[in-house]
């Protein structure tokens, strides 16, 4: 490691606007260390689902009370998350978390949690961080903060693709549109644009050329360069 202080890339965005697999492919490039602050909501809500029966129920101390249980274990290039000393990073992935994961990070106790556990993951490493709130609430003073955006239907589709690993139908898609419309609604004090973040609209992109453009901001911030010259062609 430099004599520089470690550096932070905060990535934020709505639901499925791919910030986790983008974050995981800069960090690679840059050899920084990649923390998916989503995996610590998913995880605990996985949590839930196994162990407070209906969600409708859940009460925020009862959820903390078993915060404990999730851990992030460090692994080349990253973090993995576990439960009770084991990995669930396919676990929480599955449709059912993700359909009550929303309503866990809307809690501000598990909030506050899930923001403590990230910082202490990126201390004394270059990282690239994305999830809710990095950029406004985890890392105000990130060195830098990027902001994806994609257009609902685009986002639907590509989620689909990963998902089912086929072409989903128009029909597929228009309803899962509706739930990312309903989710961006729900998540709407969360997923907020930092001042100083730099806008990058991903819908007519591939994810490398994405991934391009976030190597290329980092790397100038690197050299002492201003992270906003150029890019002009790639806010959307």
């Amino acid at each position: 490691m430099s004599a520089r202080p470690s550096l932070v890339v905060a990535i934020d965005g709505p639901a499925a606007s791919g910030k986790s697999s983008t974050a995981r492919w800069v960090a690679e490039r840059l050899h920084f260390r990649h923390v998916d602050s989503g995996a610590l909501y998913r995880a605990l809500t996985h949590v839930g689902l196994r162990s407070l029966g209906p969600p409708g129920g859940w009460r925020e101390e009862e959820l903390l009370a078993h915060a404990r249980r999730v851990t992030l274990h460090p692994v080349p290039g990253g973090f993995d998350p576990h439960v009770d000393g084991h990995p669930v990073g396919e676990a929480i992935r599955g449709p059912e978390v993700t359909r009550h994961v929303s309503q866990v990070a809307q809690m501000g106790g598990v909030r506050t949690w899930v923001n403590a556990q990230v910082r202490a993951a990126a201390a004394a490493h270059d990282v690239v961080v994305d999830g809710r709130d990095i950029g406004t609430v985890v890392f105000p003073d990130a060195a830098l903060k990027v902001f994806l955006v994609a257009d609902p239907w685009e986002r639907a589709r590509r989620r689909l693709v990963q998902r089912l690993e086929r072409r989903p139908t128009d029909d597929e898609i228009a309803e899962e549109t509706e739930r990312l419309v309903h989710r961006d609604a729900s998540d709407a004090t969360q997923t907020v644009q930092a001042r100083d973040a730099i806008l990058l609209d991903t819908t007519y992109l591939t994810q490398a050329e994405q991934v391009d453009r976030i190597v290329a901001l980092a790397r100038a911030l690197v050299r002492g360069a201003d992270p906003g010259a150029g890019v002009g062609g790639g806010g959307g």
